[in-house]
C-alpha cells in the first residue's frame, strides 16, 4: 500500500456529516508489533451535538463520554453492550461532543494478521468485527489519530456511488439519515433498505493535497 498523507486535525474540524462523507475512501491503519493492518473506509455513521438522541453525547459529558468532548481528531473508543469495541472519530471544537463511528473497511494490509485476530474469514464487515481485526483496544480511546500508531489517512478516489441511509443497532434517532456508505460494497455491514440520499460528493477535505 502507497502511504498516502494522514488526515489533518482540520479534517475533523467541521459538521459530523460531512465528516462521515469525505472518512468513505479513506485508510484506516494500526500499526503494531505484529504487524501492520489497514482498510479502506466503506461505511460510517454521523452523531451530532445537538438534537440527536442517539448521540453519546446528547445529555452532556460523562465519563464514558469525555473523549467526544476533547477536540477534533481524537479517537473516541467504548465498549458496545460491554462485548463490541467501536472505534469513533470525534469532531468540531473542544466542548461540542460530535463524533463519527467507522462502521466498516474494505481490508487491505495485513489481511493473514486480521485472521488471526479475528478467527475467521469475516474480517471488517462490522464496526466491532474492524476493531478486533485491526487489533483496536479501549486504550486508544483519546488517542490523536494525526499521529501513529493509530492514524487514518487519505486514499484513492472512489468509483462507486456514495449514498445515505438511516442508522443501524440503535433505539433512538432511528428515522435521521446520517449512515453513508459505498453502494454496493462487498463490506458494507447492512444493505440499506431505504436511500435517502444518492451520489453524495466527497468534499477538497477529502482529496490529498499534490
Amino acid at each position: 500500500m502507497s502511504r498516502k498523507e494522514t488526515l489533518k486535525r482540520s479534517f475533523y474540524d467541521r459538521d459530523p456529516r460531512d465528516v462521515a462523507v469525505d472518512l468513505l475512501g479513506c485508510v484506516l491503519v494500526h500499526e503494531t508489533t505484529e504487524g501492520i493492518a489497514s482498510g479502506v473506509i466503506v461505511e460510517t455513521e454521523a452523531y451530532l451535538c445537538a438534537d440527536d438522541p442517539a448521540c453519546h453525547a446528547y445529555n452532556g459529558p460523562t465519563m464514558r463520554n469525555r473523549t467526544m468532548f476533547s477536540g477534533a481528531g481524537l479517537a473516541y473508543v467504548y465498549r458496545s453492550y460491554g462485548i463490541h469495541t467501536l472505534l469513533n472519530v470525534v469532531c468540531e471544537e473542544e466542548g461540542r461532543g460530535s463524533a463519527v463511528l467507522i462502521r466498516a473497511l474494505g481490508p487491505l494490509e495485513g489481511g493473514d494478521l486480521m485472521a488471526d485476530r479475528r478467527g475467521r474469514s469475516d474480517l471488517c464487515t462490522g464496526p466491532g468485527k474492524l476493531t478486533q481485526a485491526l487489533g483496536i483496544e479501549m486504550n486508544h480511546d483519546a488517542h490523536d489519530l494525526t499521529r501513529s500508531p493509530l492514524t487514518i489517512r487519505h486514499g484513492d478516489p472512489l468509483e462507486a456511488e456514495i449514498v445515505a441511509t438511516t442508522r443501524i443497532g440503535i433505539s433512538r434517532g432511528v428515522d435521521l439519515p446520517y449512515r453513508y456508505l459505498v453502494l454496493g460494497d462487498p463490506n458494507v455491514s447492512v444493505r440499506p433498505k431505504v436511500i435517502s440520499g444518492r451520489g453524495l460528493e466527497r468534499s477538497e477535505y477529502a482529496r490529498p493535497r499534490a
